[in-house]
């Protein structure tokens, strides 16, 4: 478990570098979140546009006091034309998987998305082989759903997803 405490804030300028480096390096986003190069100006153009803060999504820091450790986003599923829920996802710098940040920030995501939509669902989505994911998930409060064949190709092969939700009542918001 990481020391200190894990916040969520709003993108500063100073961050765009480490979200580009997710973009440009595939040491930084290896071994799940490397698909190949991407626009490396895309993050810099929304920051501009929005803060990565709109109605259909955003993007907020995963951060201690000192350090940026990487990011959570969530973006709008519409299911019919008047309800929608929210799809989240997680990308940490190498130095901060696997002590307890995954978990800590997806639950103050879960809660802050509770807290200000009036969404009733939140779902994730993950590679079957990202166990140390699923994990994190399930300690966040989320629920497997089940798996998705054949969904993301990545690495020259297609590989299968796994679907988590949590719901407004399950969900722990204190």
């Amino acid at each position: 478990m990481t020391k200190d405490p894990v916040i969520l804030r709003p993108v500063r300028e100073d961050d765009l570098s480490m979200l580009e480096r997710f973009l440009l390096d595939p040491e930084a986003s290896k071994p799940f979140q490397w698909f190949g190069w991407s626009d490396p100006g895309r993050f810099r153009r929304r920051w501009a546009e929005n803060g990565l803060l709109g109605a259909d999504g955003g993007q907020l820091m995963v951060a201690t006091d000192t350090d940026p450790l990487g990011f959570v986003a969530w973006r709008k599923v519409v299911t019919v034309p008047s309800s929608y829920y929210w799809n989240i996802g997680i990308q940490l710098a190498p130095n901060a998987r696997g002590r307890g940040v995954g978990t800590e920030a997806q639950l103050l995501l879960v809660r802050y998305l509770f807290a200000h939509t009036p969404v009733v669902r939140i779902e994730a989505d993950t590679d079957s082989e990202n166990i140390a994911e699923q994990r994190a998930l399930e300690k966040a409060g989320f629920t497997r759903e089940g798996v998705h064949r054949s969904v993301v190709f990545r690495d020259g092969q297609w590989r299968d997803g796994v679907t988590y939700s949590v719901l407004r009542d399950e969900a722990s918001l204190a």
